[in-house]
């Protein structure tokens, strides 16, 4: 295989990576940008959307489609109620916000774990077959993921930039104060933007499951890496999230196929170092008056 073609198929890995990272990113950013918390059971929510399309796609035959809207309705209504009923009250106190979702976090992995145990489970391609351009072979399933994610991405900003919910989301998020007085109600707001981000992280987890396997542990990695993505992109920084994951998978896949995985992380590590070094506040954060 000559290296032209290892690039292509690099960067279609990257791509499916990286929108997955974006995905993940957008909602943890979302949560933090709105509420100001760090939700640490994000990667949780990635697992059961995962265990979801997991239930309803390989053993009730549903159409993939229907399985995504489930996805989004379970999950998206799983977090409204853990807002209002376990964060809400600890909103005051960040850091007591944050130790929460640590404690809803192990509480879901364990739930998991006791249910479905430890072995991975895969999980049918959503579409089969492969693609080829010369020398260049890949998976439908793969291209898939890209577009869907794709689409989803677009939907979300189409929502945040169009819908009344989604521009008073973006008030609350730039001034909590200015929104109350002009009359939005922020504690309406809050348990919606937290269903809304977790069920992104769902629908991460959904389309992802047919590529890698569904497992109580899948959620742990993607987690770590949304993370790295929101820093790089900037806190609260919705473009941000988009931008550090499509960067964040070019880098994993390209650093893998050239240097091996060990070598991609730690490029990944330093180039955040360096961006943050130029860019305190990341490539499109702003900083706060």
């Amino acid at each position: 295989m000559d290296l032209l073609t290892l690039l292509v198929q690099s960067g279609v890995n990257g791509l499916v990576i990286g929108t997955m990272y974006a995905l993940m990113a957008i909602g943890f950013t979302l949560v933090f940008g709105i509420m100001r918390v760090v939700n640490f059971a994000h990667g949780e929510f990635y697992m059961i959307g995962s265990f979801v399309a997991f239930i309803t796609y390989a053993q009730w035959h549903l159409p993939f489609a229907m399985t995504l809207l489930i996805t989004i309705a379970v999950v998206g209504i799983a977090g409204a109620l853990i807002e209002w009923l376990l964060i809400r009250p600890l909103r005051a106190d960040e850091l007591t916000g944050m130790i929460a979702t640590l404690g809803i976090s192990v509480v879901l992995q364990n739930s998991a774990l006791m249910y479905f145990g430890a072995s991975p489970r895969p999980m049918p391609d959503v579409v089969s077959g492969l693609v080829r351009f010369g020398p260049v072979v890949f998976s439908w399933s793969r291209i898939f993921v890209i577009v869907a994610a794709a689409l989803v991405i677009g939907a979300f900003w189409l929502f945040m930039q169009k819908s009344r919910t989604g521009r008073a989301m973006r008030a609350v998020a730039q001034d909590r104060e200015a929104a109350l007085i002009q009359g939005i109600d922020v504690e309406r707001i809050f348990p919606f933007a937290f269903g809304m981000s977790v069920a992104l992280a769902a629908v991460a987890g959904a389309l992802m499951a047919p590529v890698f396997s569904v497992s109580p542990f899948v959620g742990i990695t993607p987690m770590l890496k949304a993370f790295i993505v929101v820093i790089l992109g900037g806190l609260g920084s919705i473009p941000g999230a988009v931008l550090g994951g499509l960067l964040l998978g070019m880098i994993e896949s390209f650093g893998a196929t050239l240097f091996g995985a060990l070598v991609a992380d730690m490029l990944q590590l330093a180039l955040v170092i360096a961006i943050l070094l130029v860019r305190p506040t990341g490539l499109m954060g702003r900083k706060e008056a």
